[in-house]
């Protein structure tokens, strides 16, 4: 518990946790209040959430600047001085960065239904179903779980610039481009594991827009396996990261 008490504060003494997270709050809860207030059709649970993904991406840049810049000004060796089993370290590093994602994603989501609420009177966004619980309570998991890969691409990355680019490019651009393969690029995008993240949280969901509904068809997986084959990716990343943190100097 005393590595984790140290890294929470490690992390809250640094200005970019704090505007990390108020730029993930206004991205969600501005693009809540503008799809309501300017839909011309039914505002749905599933059209308030239309800011998290980049909430998301906004907590993982946050996720991969608690190791890069411990790595950029040298205070990691210090860290590992401390605590020799850098195992241990790095993990209660991501505990603390996943739970306060985890934490974000929460508020944001039901922030954002919150402001639907306002902005859409009459609107009908009542929680009924167990797919929109699990669109908005998901959100927490789903940002726990971004925040584990962005930490361990920043391990192995160790540059602020690099980890960033990849983190988001990967979700944006790279999972969308597997698409262009020819015959098999549509079965391979479906077990990206962002898109199962997405997955988890978008099946069986109403949009409010034409088209855009999520069909069975689409994913691979059922919403919670999807979730568990995402966490895997976490996982694994996670553990090459370990494994290459032990072998490498600081």
């Amino acid at each position: 518990m005393s590595v984790i008490a140290v890294e929470r504060i490690k992390l809250f003494s640094t200005r970019s946790p704090w505007w990390c997270m108020v730029v993930a709050a206004v991205l969600t809860l501005g693009l809540a209040a503008l799809a309501a207030g300017f839909s011309e059709g039914p505002v749905t649970i599933g059209l308030t959430q239309g800011g998290a993904q980049l909430s998301q991406m906004v907590m993982m840049v946050m996720a991969a600047l608690a190791v890069t810049t411990e790595y950029r000004f040298g205070t990691i060796r210090t860290s590992f001085q401390a605590v020799p089993q850098r195992a241990a370290l790095l993990l209660g590093k991501t505990a603390v960065v996943a739970a306060l994602s985890a934490l974000v994603g929460l508020i944001a989501s039901f922030g954002a239904w919150g402001i639907g609420n306002i902005f859409k009177d009459g609107a009908d966004l009542s929680i009924n179903t167990a797919g929109e619980w699990r669109l908005l309570a998901g959100q927490g998991l789903v940002f726990a779980l971004s925040a584990v890969i962005a930490v361990a691409v920043g391990i192995l990355i160790r540059q602020s610039a690099g980890a960033i680019a990849i983190l988001i490019l990967w979700p944006l651009l790279v999972e969308n481009l597997v698409n262009l393969i020819p015959k098999v690029g549509d079965d391979l995008a479906k077990w990206a594991p962002f898109a199962n993240g997405s997955s988890f949280l978008n099946q069986g969901q109403d949009f409010g827009l034409a088209g855009a509904g999520a069909g069975g068809s689409d994913f691979a997986l059922s919403p919670w396996w999807a979730l568990l084959y995402f966490a895997g990716w976490a996982a694994a990343l996670m553990a090459i990261a370990l494994f290459s943190a032990s072998k490498r100097d600081a």
